[in-house]
């Protein structure tokens, strides 16, 4: 009997570690997000594919799970390491910093979404008031487990999806008690558990800023990673357990504690030590949603969870981009996000599952739309993938408005926004000299923007994009690109259009320099020989050289280089090659 019971619970620890061993490097490799893989093991080994088998096929038994309700704990233990980890992404000076927008558009997004589908269940469909507001605020939430991995916390859309599932998952404890209320618990308890939570809460800080630092210290002097990564997991335990034990969501103990080890000096090592042990963990989970979708249910009634998936999705894109839009969003940031934040959540499966214990919503709805939930956990990835296509279409969209409005007019206009153009933007800015960038990384441009450049969304090597310019209007024109061949195309496209605009471009080398003297640049800088220049002078001083002779020497070798491209384009005058002497004024 023991044996049995032994090779029973292996069979589950098998699958799990099978998985995890196999999905994840082989999705790698095909370069396709693990968590699909995870879902599809789900599908296959849960009590809807082979687990179903298992009773007729014994040997099934160790490498299928007919009991999703065997591994949910460790389910919950992976995400509560996810949270754990998001923490220590984040500070208290950040999340201070960021107030205003969890607690204004996170929890606008998650009202308006919730009182969209009561309104929608009440007044269309005839529900209850409370069995529609039950049901509004469980697909009103996204996915903390799989949006954030997606997004991170650090990009805008990331900041954004964090704002607004940080509100979330401190919503969900009182929505759990008004369904508590409902079912006949007692309504004082909500009062209780607020200041049971408050304290306790408190109680975390306090203890971890004065113990962590310490013990962290002493791992580190034992040069020990085990040290790490017991410190780490004890202490996202017992904050865990500590909010659950008066009422609160442990996922909110685990994001305090791991924000507490944010502000040590330890949390890259503490992050490096936790990553597997958290990917396995979010794995498990990712296995269990996999076993809530039955594929013959699915085959049964596709049309219904299809459309209600699509209505939930539509209805949380909009109300989420609109919001952000307001809020004062970029398009692209507002799209992506709303797109990516469309599905239901893990969370929505925990507040169907308490309404119906509660007698809040029927058993056969609770099922209904877990398998919506499931469905829509499950292709998140690919809402991801669409959201960053909208977000740089409606960026390039944008863009396009932008030019129309004539934005060259008094600037120095830079093609190609990468090291060499940012550079030429921070001296202009020394100097405060307006400028305006052009680069065709739609990425890029988006971050730059966030940090404050005036750059836009464009192909230079698009004839349109120069007319609309207006660079007719423009102080200069430098361009920075890495492409000969299009540098000195646009070079003689821009002196037809514009005979007077200074062009400085980017050159090469002294042949690549005479070809844009010819196109019909002012200036054009050789970085390769301008390097080996500065590169000569640095190696005869450091050995020795007097400064006087070298300098004389480099001097001489600049006009060698002058005369040489004189000859080679047949300028009526000596070129400046980016160093122009002073003025005699």
């Amino acid at each position: 009997m023991a044996g049995e019971l032994s090779l029973e619970g292996m069979g589950d620890a098998l699958v799990i570690l099978g998985a995890a061993g196999i999905v994840i490097p082989a999705f790698a490799r095909l370069k396709i997000n693990p968590v699909i893989g995870f879902i599809l093991v789900g599908i296959i080994a849960g009590p809807y594919g082979l687990g179903a088998m298992s009773s007729e096929v014994h040997w099934l038994q160790h490498f299928t799970i007919d009991d999703p309700e065997a591994i949910q704990p460790y389910a919950d233990f992976g995400v509560i390491l996810l949270l754990f980890a998001i923490g220590l992404e984040l500070s208290f000076k950040r999340l201070w910093t960021m107030r205003r927008i969890v607690f204004g558009i996170g929890a606008a997004e998650m009202l308006v979404t919730a009182s969209i589908f009561g309104a929608v269940l009440l007044f269309v469909i005839g529900w209850e008031l409370k069995s529609a507001a039950a049901l509004g605020l469980a697909l009103a939430m996204s996915s903390t487990a799989l949006v954030l991995p997606i997004s991170g916390t650090k990009s805008p859309v990331g900041r954004a999806a964090l704002a607004m599932l940080l509100f979330e998952d401190v919503a969900l404890v009182p929505m759990l008690f008004v369904f508590g209320t409902v079912g006949g618990a007692d309504v004082d308890g909500l009062a209780e558990v607020a200041i049971n939570g408050a304290i306790v809460v408190g109680a975390i800080l306090l203890v971890g800023k004065f113990l962590l630092s310490p013990l962290f210290a002493q791992a580190a002097r034992t040069k020990s990673p085990e040290g790490f990564f017991a410190i780490s997991l004890l202490t996202v335990i017992l904050a865990a357990a500590a909010t659950s034990f008066v009422g609160l969501s442990p996922i909110l103990g685990a994001l305090v504690a791991g924000m507490l080890i944010a502000e040590t000096d330890y949390h890259a090592e503490v992050e490096i030590v936790i990553a597997p042990l958290k990917g396995l963990g979010l794995g498990v989970f990712l296995i269990t949603i996999g076993m809530l979708i039955d594929l013959g249910s699915l085959a049964e009634q596709w049309h219904l969870l299809i459309g209600g998936l699509v209505a939930v999705l539509i209805v949380k894109a909009i109300v989420t981009g609109i919001l952000l839009r307001i809020a004062g969003a970029r398009r692209g940031v507002s799209a992506e996000t709303g797109i990516l934040m469309a599905s239901p959540s893990e969370t929505t499966l925990i507040v169907l599952g308490a309404a119906g214990t509660a007698g809040v919503l029927a058993t056969d709805t609770v099922a209904f739309w877990s398998a919506v939930t499931a469905l829509g956990l499950s292709i998140t990835p690919f809402l991801a993938s669409l959201g960053r296509i909208a977000g740089h279409r409606v960026e390039k969209e944008a863009a396009a408005q932008e030019l129309e409005q004539d934005p060259a007019a008094g600037r120095v206009v830079i093609f190609g926004f990468g090291r060499v153009g940012q550079m030429v933007a921070n001296m202009l800015q020394e100097h405060k000299k307006p400028y305006l960038g052009v680069d065709s990384n739609i990425d890029g441009v988006a971050r730059l923007r966030e940090a404050g450049s005036n750059v836009l969304y464009g192909d230079v090597a698009r004839g349109e994009l120069i007319e609309k310019l207006g660079l007719s209007k423009a102080a200069a024109l430098v361009l920075t690109m890495d492409d000969p061949v299009l540098t000195a195309r646009i070079s003689q496209r821009v002196r037809e259009l514009h005979p007077d605009l200074p062009i400085i471009a980017r050159a090469r080398d002294s042949e690549h320099a005479a070809k844009l003297y010819k196109a019909g640049v002012t200036d054009a800088v050789p970085e390769a020989l301008e390097a080996s220049l500065q590169l000569s002078e640095a190696v005869l001083v450091d050995i020795g050289v007097a400064m006087g002779p070298v300098i004389a020497s480099i001097h001489q070798k600049r006009s060698d280089l002058r005369d040489a491209i004189m000859s080679e384009s047949d300028l009526p005058q000596q070129p400046s090659l980016g160093r122009r002497r002073p003025s005699s004024s």
